[in-house]
């Protein structure tokens, strides 16, 4: 009877990430012949070609989009059965810090799983921009904080997931059109702004500020309202958002990175328990599109 390997789904996953054997290879703290032989191995376990080459990127077949699925959801019932048992009695208080770009649809998922396991420990979520958690985490007022990771951060934590950048507009309005586009973007000193800034410079497109806001529900408002685009990771989609491309005057953003910072006092069970429990979730979960999310470019 054949019995999938935990450590080569937890090894596909790292591929089907970062788009590569040796990328992965330093996610996983493997060699890249290791993390050949597991992909070969796992590939001759469910009888099918799971991946196919396109130059140095390797990509996932229709079979290995398949398993995708499967390995995650595998990865995470084993994470959360061990946690079940490791410690039922711990007790406290951890204070979390998380910008609400990721709260609306991140913060259901970490919390959920967590509680089940670990029903005695209260969570303390205090949803603030990125800067501002780091802040808190540094002054001591929060314990760990789920952030935003840029060119420009002032603090690089543990990443914990890569999400694709989007420019994003109303499905019934037709504002990515205007010259020069109205745009709903972060402070000045918001990584996301900075970079789609300097994008739609490079491409030439005219734009103008239109909105500013350390707050993505408002920012996302006036993205909904038909009153300017904006720039959100893949967890922010909100339904009646469509994606805008390269065909709409729109270049490619690449990725947000997601990082766990945790502050010099969190050193309890407790901290580390959450603090596992968030990067084991949220490096594992697959984002479901809203249904209602359109395209508008490929």
């Amino acid at each position: 009877m054949n019995v999938l390997d935990l450590d080569q789904l937890r090894t596909f996953v790292a591929i089907a990430e970062v788009g590569s054997f040796t990328a992965a290879a330093d996610v996983v703290h493997k060699t890249q012949s290791a993390v050949s032989m597991q992909m070969r191995r796992l590939e001759e376990r469910v009888g099918r070609p799971i991946f196919s080459r396109d130059g140095r990127q390797s990509r996932l077949t229709e079979d290995g989009h398949r398993l995708l699925e499967y390995a995650r959801r595998l990865i995470r019932l084993n994470d959360e059965t061990l946690s079940a048992f490791e410690d039922p009695g711990l007790t406290g208080t951890v204070r979390l810090g998380i910008p609400d770009d990721y709260a609306d649809r991140l913060l259901p998922t970490v919390l959920a799983g967590f509680s089940r396991i670990n029903p005695m420990i209260e969570i303390y979520v205090d949803c603030q921009r990125t800067h501002t958690v780091v802040d808190m985490i540094r002054e001591g007022a929060l314990d760990l904080g789920i952030i935003s990771h840029g060119a420009h951060s002032t603090a690089r934590g543990q990443v914990i997931r890569r999400e694709q950048l989007f420019w994003v507009g109303s499905r019934d309005h037709c504002v990515h059109e205007l010259d020069p586009v109205p745009l709903a973007l972060g402070p000045e000193d918001c990584c996301w702004r900075s970079e789609s800034v300097r994008a739609l410079d490079r491409e030439g497109r005219r734009f103008r500020v239109a909105y500013t806001s350390g707050a993505a529900l408002a920012l996302s408002g006036a993205v909904l309202a038909g009153l300017a685009v904006s720039v959100l990771p893949e967890s922010a989609l909100k339904p009646n958002m469509r994606i805008l491309g390269a065909r709409d005057g729109f270049p490619d953003l690449g990725h947000a990175e997601i990082g766990l910072i945790r502050a010099d006092h969190a050193k309890s069970p407790i901290h580390d328990v959450l603090a596992n429990h968030i990067v084991n979730s949220l490096s594992n979960l697959a984002i479901v599109e809203p249904p209602t999310v359109g395209m508008a470019a490929e």
